[in-house]
């Protein structure tokens, strides 16, 4: 997380759309988006979903989904979001939700590509049926 300096965009109002499941952010500059909250998931700046370092992320898959069930504030520069599936260690800095908001488009095509190429979905995988007794 980088740190805030007197040039970090700072959130004016962030508004939760439960059943569009977007949050909607706007911030003193004047920039504002509407976030899914699957793409909030899938880039959670979490260790579980980042890693450690370069090259230890963690393909979030199935989150098609997922909700956000509450946000609490952390000290004057960021947010927890608590999402449905449990999901509640990353704290989004207030730079990192402008970098979302700024490049969210960019960041969900090429979140799109990777499941592809994991062979993945947004879908929370079911297991096929169970086999049914002979009659």
């Amino acid at each position: 997380m980088a740190g805030l300096d007197s040039n970090t965009p700072i959130p004016t109002e962030l508004r939760l759309h439960q059943q569009s499941r977007l949050l909607e952010v706007h911030f003193d500059n004047g920039v504002s988006a509407q976030l899914s909250h699957e793409l909030l998931r899938v880039h959670s700046p979490s260790a579980e979903v980042r890693g450690h370092g370069a090259g230890q992320e963690v393909l979030q898959t199935g989150k098609r989904n997922v909700a956000i069930t509450a946000i609490e504030p952390v000290g004057n520069y960021g947010v927890k979001l608590v999402f449905s599936d449990g999901h509640d260690s990353g704290i989004y800095s207030w730079d990192h939700l402008y970098l979302l908001a700024t490049q969210h488009e960019k960041l969900w095509a090429d979140y799109l590509q990777q499941l592809e190429a994991a062979g993945a979905s947004r879908d929370i995988a079911t297991p096929p049926p169970a086999p049914r007794g002979c009659h």
